[in-house]
């Protein structure tokens, strides 16, 4: 005899599942997070198949047709980046980010250039009134007719993308969607189901659909991971400062880890077209511990200052204090310049900050760490016109980072002549070691001219 099927409980914050209900998740430590799943009941397997079911159909991958995804621009050139190029028919978006950072700002300005090109719009109203929406396209100067719902039952949502053939609907937030006989909304299993439904009505529609998410505390979409899997796209709206950075974590039709640099007024967000002014502006003239910076964030090459200061300790450890930057690659380039360069760090606090509140895991900024820790400590501004780039290995030598072709012609278009760069880069003689990066800079050995 058969045993009856488990039943199971799942955390509606992560999807943990167990096999009774607990006080608080051991995965994303929630507390009271736990509702009862139905068990799913499978056939046993047969003598004519497993359950009695024959397989599918097969079908070989030469006779699979080749077809490009059509795309259409989302009328704002950043988000056209970050998506690989624009939106695509039947492709389903996942945009996450913290509240009041700007996403329905930023979905009701798409809204209005794609209406305004002639594709219809649904806008499904998930936690707003309709009011509230109508006064926001007031102050963002929306003039294209948008087609607004308040009704979130997914298979209603579904049904209007099946009478209407939208080009793009925009769901906010998938959290408030529900699906019939699945428990509360925001639930695990509402968010699963929910997300399938629409995915799948999105595919056999041809429509371009962006889901709005909720975030957890430590910065992740709220509900089953499940949920990231199923769409096509996720992407991140992050803030910095002035400013807003979204970025793509997953996508299925372009490169993932594309950037986009907006900035927040009080027309909505406004895609910046060169961030590596924007991020140096405020850079301090001819002071000591100031590097300009060639980095590349996703495919994005942008230039940004890297800080340093150094100073007497009055403890008996020295303080290593990182911002924006890994910790470990700076403790590493430290004990190089003490190592290759016999400069004396036991005795004193070093601060790196990576200006502008960004957080760039690049190793190309090894080189701009060394030399602006060296700078603090000797107490001997870069000129004005320098700019570098380079990884630093354990024997004090400068090798050659991606993109180094893209991060120099940036540097050129900002006005940066001279570069500090490795070595490899054609028609660029580059520097081998630390030690003559230092002799690079402050002897005003030219070893390179950017494009």
């Amino acid at each position: 005899m058969a045993k009856a099927p488990k039943t199971q409980f799942v955390c509606n914050s992560c999807g943990y599942r167990s096999a009774k209900p607990l006080g608080r998740c051991p995965n994303c430590q929630a507390w009271n997070s736990f509702e009862e799943e139905a068990p799913s009941v499978v056939a046993p397997a047969g003598r004519g198949g497993y359950g009695g079911v024959s397989g599918g159909k097969l079908t070989p991958l030469s006779s699979v047709g080749r077809r490009e995804e059509p795309r259409t621009s989302s009328g704002v050139p950043e988000l056209d980046r970050v998506l690989g190029g624009g939106l695509v028919a039947g492709g389903v978006t996942l945009m996450g980010g913290e509240p009041g950072i700007g996403k329905s700002t930023l979905l009701l300005q798409v809204a209005d250039k794609v209406a305004a090109s002639g594709g219809p719009v649904l806008y499904v109203a998930g936690e707003e009134s309709l009011e509230q929406i109508r006064l926001r396209a007031d102050r963002l100067g929306v003039t294209a007719e948008l087609q607004l719902t308040r009704d979130t039952r997914a298979e209603h949502i579904a049904a209007l993308m099946q009478e209407h053939r939208p080009a793009l609907c925009i769901v906010d937030s998938i959290q408030t969607v529900t699906v019939e006989g699945e428990g509360a909304p925001g639930g695990v299993a509402q968010v699963r189901d929910g997300t399938s439904m629409l995915t799948r009505a999105a595919k056999e529609t041809g429509t371009s659909t962006v889901l709005v998410g909720h975030v957890t505390k430590d910065g992740t979409v709220a509900g089953p991971k499940v949920m990231e899997h199923i769409v096509d796209t996720t992407i991140f709206l992050e803030s910095v400062g002035a400013f807003r950075l979204l970025r793509s974590v997953k996508n299925r039709f372009g490169q993932a880890g594309e950037l986009g640099v907006f900035e927040m007024r009080g027309e909505g967000l406004i895609a910046v077209e060169n961030p590596s002014a924007a991020f140096l502006a405020e850079r301090p003239v001819d002071v000591p511990g100031s590097v300009v910076a060639a980095t590349v964030d996703g495919q994005r090459p942008m230039l940004l200052e890297v800080q340093a200061l150094a100073s007497k300790t009055p403890y008996p450890n020295a303080r290593r204090v990182v911002v924006g930057l890994d910790p470990r690659r700076v403790d590493v380039v430290l004990a190089v310049l003490e190592r290759r360069l016999d400069l004396t760090l036991g005795g004193l606090d070093v601060y790196v900050n990576l200006a502008g509140g960004l957080k760039v895991p690049d190793p190309g900024l090894d080189l701009a760490v060394a030399l602006a820790v060296y700078s603090a400590v000797v107490g001997r501004a870069l000129p004005q016109n320098v700019a570098v780039f380079g990884e630093v290995g354990l024997a004090g030598e400068v090798r050659s980072t991606q993109m180094a072709l893209r991060r120099a012609e940036e540097a050129g278009r900002a006005g940066y002549q001279r570069l500090v760069l490795p070595p490899g880069l054609e028609g660029h003689p580059g520097v081998k070691s630390v030690e003559e990066a230092v002799g690079a800079v402050w002897r005003g050995t030219e070893h390179s001219r950017a494009h």
